[in-house]
């Protein structure tokens, strides 16, 4: 292990150092090395940080903990990340319990505000379903000074119950929160509306509407609109037509604050003479964007709501009309718009919308958007197609390819069979520092030997080792049948050899 360090140790230089290591054991050892190199040298909060990332990300468990141990030891400063990072890496490895058992040790830790650790395992709990977990950790710990907000984790309850068909009690939860000092939120009414529209609950989601208009809508904002849509969908799909006709009258006077003007010239009446359920839908989608005063928000939240739920042709309209109003569409609406076309097997509409569309109305696509492209076209098996986009990423300025993009590509090639090509693209990953997860290191040296490229497998397995990982045995047997197919390469048949005996 050849390291070239400085005459003065400082905790940053440290961290610069062990990033830079292949396999997360040589960066430990470096770490723990530091500090008999390095007498007057203390580790601080920001470099035990790093070395948890690094052992947690490459799931090295037992590792992670001696560190956590050993920061605890030193009662440094550390930030609450530090310990989001450690939950998810526990929860990745279904360890829950470790999990749950680790969040409540966190008072011992030097750490004044750990909220995002309690809503993180509060989460985990819930999607877990273990609700009565859940319950003693809120109630143990809502009210402690390091926990400095509740919405968020009373969301998570009221979600998790209207889940389960259970949105009389999450309305009693919402009816709480005055109690619990805690201001209630846009999401917090799309949550529950949602959980009373599907539990059929309508008049308790008329009155929740009322209280929304008090309490957050008072300035009639256009966000609001993607609550209020719920509501009026499962008033139609209910048969109170009539009274959905009602309640948008209301949300346009009170909710969005529509002028007279704007009001008055739309003719809800039509919305009686229709039978089909879906076209009363449209007409009140309309009456929403042209009844209140135009926004961006407002062309926003409905385009979104509409793509997210697959209904694209009258997202395209709304898009349409805010453009010819002379809003500019946001990226949010072109990654919903995108997303929406990948799903529904249309990929390269996503393509002509990426190059021409988002082009002509001045948008600069993000690495996000290029990532739901790409995921698109490798579902539709197209992987090959989608690599010709890394150079186009690479010349835009501000865009930079991330751990998805590559292990989007190389996973779609792989899937395709084009293991050679995603042998290429690992390879160019590894070289900007991404790391692949170990399955597709396995699938990849899998194809490779199946395909008689023994020596790409073999180098690839060095690659792993050097990593500190190992392959699955199924890796191993597949590089030894391939090697014994095709013993005429005797300089590889003899390093595959050398590399069980060592591993």
């Amino acid at each position: 292990m050849s390291v070239r360090w400085p005459r003065l140790l400082t905790p940053t230089q440290l961290s610069q150092i062990i990033k830079k290591q292949k396999n997360p054991l040589t960066a430990l050892q470096l770490f723990n090395e530091a500090k008999s190199m390095y007498p007057s040298y203390c580790h601080n909060g920001p470099i035990y940080a790093t070395m948890i990332s690094i052992l947690g990300t490459s799931g090295r468990i037992s590792e992670m903990k001696e560190v956590i141990d050993q920061m605890k030891n030193d009662s440094c400063e550390c930030k609450d990340t530090v310990f989001v990072a450690a939950i998810k890496t526990y929860s990745r490895a279904g360890l829950v319990n470790e999990a749950y058992s680790f969040f409540k040790h966190i008072p011992e830790f030097n750490c004044v505000n750990w909220t995002q650790s309690f809503n993180t395992i509060l989460e985990i709990m819930v999607n877990e379903s273990r609700f009565d977990d859940a319950r003693h950790l809120f109630l143990e710990n809502s009210f402690r000074w390091e926990v400095s907000s509740r919405i968020r984790s009373l969301n998570l309850f009221m979600h998790a119950l209207c889940i389960k068909g259970r949105s009389d009690i999450a309305l009693q939860v919402f009816q709480e929160m005055d109690y619990q000092n805690c201001y209630p939120e846009r999401e917090t009414y799309r949550i529950l509306m949602k959980g009373l529209c599907k539990d059929v609950r309508l008049n308790e989601a008329i009155h929740l509407l009322y209280s929304m208009f008090w309490r957050i809508s008072q300035k009639g904002s256009g966000e609001d609109i993607a609550v209020y849509r719920i509501l009026l969908n499962a008033l139609c799909d209910n048969g109170q037509v009539e009274k959905a006709e009602e309640i948008l009258g209301k949300i346009l006077r009170k909710g969005l604050k529509a002028p007279s003007k704007f009001r008055h010239r739309l003719d809800l009446s039509q919305c009686s003479d229709v039978e089909d359920v879906e076209s009363i839908k449209r007409l009140i989608n309309e009456a929403l964007i042209q009844g209140g005063i135009p926004s961006l928000a407002s062309y926003s939240a409905m385009a979104i709501d509409l793509y997210n739920e697959s209904r694209i042709s009258e997202a395209n309209k709304v898009l349409q009309q805010m453009q010819q109003r002379r809003f500019r569409p946001t990226a949010s609406m072109y990654e919903a718009k995108m997303a929406a076309l990948c799903r529904e097997g249309e990929a390269d509409e996503a393509v002509k919308v990426l190059e021409i569309e988002m082009v002509e109305a001045n948008c600069v696509p993000t690495i996000k958007l290029y990532n739901i492209v790409l995921r698109g076209l490798c579902e539709g098996g197209k992987s090959t197609f989608a690599v010709g986009f890394l150079r186009k990423i690479s010349k835009q300025v501000g865009c930079v390819a991330n751990k998805e993009t590559y292990s989007t590509l190389v996973d779609g090639l792989c899937r395709e069979g084009k293991f050679v090509e995603a042998s290429r693209v690992l390879e160019e990953m590894l070289i900007k520092s991404y790391r692949p997860c170990l399955e597709t290191y396995n699938v990849l040296i899998r194809g490779l030997c199946s395909v008689g490229r023994q020596y790409e497998a073999l180098m690839w397995v060095e690659e792993m080792i050097s990593e500190g990982n190992l392959p699955e045995h199924s890796v191993w047997n597949s590089l030894v049948a391939s090697v014994c197919c095709n013993m005429t390469n005797f300089e590889v048949s003899c390093d595959a050899y050398n590399q069980l005996r060592s591993s």
